[in-house]
């Protein structure tokens, strides 16, 4: 089952940082879908690193983007990065820890809500104002 569905209401304008978004997104649902099929260790390891490595460079990129701008939501914006990598950082430590955490749970709540809405108005705001 898709944990998060693209939808046109998550765009942006910008062909690029959609393409990014939506590959994001495709990378998240096969991590869903390894966690639910209880995947080995190791397979849901390597997506846990593979999801938190490239949000983190999106969001790197997104920030560098926003300071060069001088954008004027730059600190609330990135708290709001800070936070999903927070979140993604506890999954991963307590599946390394082998807790009894549902990991699939956990993944959902921290995603889903945080990309639709963040794509809807933080990013989509951030594309906006700065035409980019």
């Amino acid at each position: 089952m898709t944990l998060i569905e693209w939808r046109k209401e998550f765009e942006t304008g910008v062909a690029e940082v959609d393409h990014e978004h939506q590959e994001l997104i495709e990378l998240i649902n096969e991590l869903h879908d390894q966690i639910g099929a209880n995947a080995p260790r190791e397979t849901v390891n390597g997506f846990l690193g593979e999801v938190f490595a490239k949000i983190s460079a999106h969001f790197a990129l997104e920030e560098t983007v926003m300071r060069k701008h001088a954008y004027d939501e730059y600190a609330d914006h990135k708290a709001d990065h800070e936070k999903l990598l927070d979140d993604l950082r506890d999954i991963m430590d307590d599946f390394d820890a082998g807790t009894d955490t549902d990991y699939k749970k956990a993944l959902a709540a921290a995603v889903r809500d945080w990309f639709v809405n963040h794509f809807k108005t933080k990013d989509a705001r951030l594309h906006k104002q700065l035409g980019v």
